[in-house]
């Protein structure tokens, strides 16, 4: 079994998810007692935020290279940035390392090619609905069509999930809210919806949906199991 190194704390609350199914696949794999190895290094999230919302991209890159080095050098065999806001310096910190790291949207998008659905809709912070870095990688390598909530609707979702989800703070009205926004996206033909959020899945799940949800926490997560016990 290969040794899982996690990039955490973007926020804690989704982290805290990641752990929990890495350990679950890895127990209905193999059974028994059987858990992962895995390393997390936790950032100050306070810290990203701050950097973020003042698009300082080059000091928040430099924060995910150290990591990834850090756990690289601590005996990680691949790395998972437990975000997808932060996989906008994906590209820097693959450069930056000699091991694997298992992109989000890949592990996600596989999964929607499998299942034969073309038109998506993604939700996720505002830098990850409205830059290039996660819808491109979509469309330009899995030939997929992504479309996203109107300026108003994304600043919904946006907000809930900066002072809500990763807060830990889940609420029924915050839900419906997505749900109505999701809603329209459907109207819209979308054929699925991206979680594009590690958080969101605190607050959606398929139950809550009539068209499939893809949880890019969970789908991640499962990926770098399956690729530690040379499945992936």
């Amino acid at each position: 079994m290969k040794t899982i190194g996690l990039i955490g704390g973007m926020s804690w609350e989704s982290s805290l998810l990641y752990y929990q199914i890495i350990n679950q696949r890895v127990k209905e794999k193999l059974g028994g007692h059987h858990s992962a190895k895995s390393i997390m290094y936790s950032v100050d999230f306070q810290e990203i935020k701050t950097l973020q919302h003042q698009g300082n991209w080059v000091e928040a890159t430099r924060i995910m290279i150290d990591s990834a080095q850090k756990l690289e050098n601590g005996g990680a065999d691949l790395i998972l940035i437990c975000t997808n806001t932060m996989h906008k310096m994906a590209h820097e910190v693959e450069e930056s390392i000699s091991i694997p790291l298992i992109h989000i949207a890949d592990s996600t998008a596989i999964e929607i090619v499998k299942d034969d659905i073309k038109k998506v809709a993604l939700l996720g912070t505002a830098f990850t609905m409205e830059q290039d870095f996660y819808k491109g990688r979509l469309i330009e390598r899995f030939g997929l069509e992504v479309i996203v909530p109107n300026e108003a609707e994304r600043m919904v979702i946006h907000d809930i999930i900066y002072q809500e989800l990763c807060l830990g703070i889940v609420k029924e009205e915050s839900k419906q809210s997505y749900l109505k926004i999701i809603n329209s996206l459907v109207q819209q033909g979308a054929e699925a919806i991206i979680l594009g959020c590690t958080e969101i899945t605190l607050l959606i799940s398929q139950d809550d949906c009539s068209i499939p949800i893809y949880d890019t926490t969970r789908l991640h997560a499962e990926c770098a199991v399956d690729f530690a016990l040379n499945e992936g």
